[in-house]
């Protein structure tokens, strides 16, 4: 798992850091700082957690060499 973070479009918003101190921290305007970019593995579910509670989508996440993206969202049934 490799872990990176944009602070410019990070919002102060705190939850990935309440969720993985040991990953996540805030610089002294609170924007988030990545403090271990390559955490164990038994942090990945909690850190894929704090990156899907993200309001701004500012963690990212590869696994395997591949990014993690969200799922596209279902289309509407027609009806």
């Amino acid at each position: 798992m490799r872990v990176s973070a944009d602070n410019t479009t990070c919002v102060t918003s705190s939850l990935c850091v309440y969720r993985v101190p040991d990953v996540f921290d805030q610089d002294a305007e609170g924007r988030v700082v990545v403090l271990d970019p390559e955490p164990p593995a038994e942090l990945q579910h909690e850190v894929l957690r704090a990156r899907r509670g993200c309001p701004t989508r500012s963690i990212h996440v590869e696994l395997n060499g591949t990014v993690v993206e969200d799922p596209a969202p279902e289309a509407p049934e027609a009806g």
